[in-house]
């Protein structure tokens, strides 16, 4: 197993991870710190462990909301998915229908012609 040393508000960690994710980890480790970075240039400096732990707070928050949105936008595409399965089946009805008259004035037009052949025959 793979092993990354990341720096966390100017500290050296050493942290396992799966092979191939390293790039990953590294830019986890990114990310938390310019949070951390963020946060200690609106609060000043107070304490690294609070620093941490509310750089942490404020991904989660970041996690929820961006899982909130997912989920809202999941939705958005279930319902514009029902909506483009009404307007197939509305689509294919209508195809049917046009079908059914299509045939039915086919019909027409074969009985019309049969009537004139006939008067033909017999005219």
């Amino acid at each position: 197993m793979p092993q990354v040393n990341v720096t966390i508000n100017g500290k050296i960690y050493r942290m396992a991870c799966d092979d191939g994710q390293e790039a990953h980890l590294e830019g986890l480790a990114d990310r938390l710190n310019v949070v951390i970075d963020r946060l200690r240039g609106s609060f000043g400096e107070i304490g690294d462990q609070r620093l941490t732990v509310m750089a942490a707070l404020t991904m989660g928050d970041e996690l929820t909301e961006a899982h909130r949105r997912i989920r809202r936008l999941e939705a958005e595409l279930a319902g514009i998915n029902e909506n483009k399965s009404a307007v197939i089946a509305r689509y294919e009805e209508a195809e049917a229908g046009f079908a059914r008259a299509i045939d039915q004035v086919a019909l027409r037009i074969e009985g019309f012609a049969d009537r004139l052949v006939a008067q033909r025959r017999h005219g």
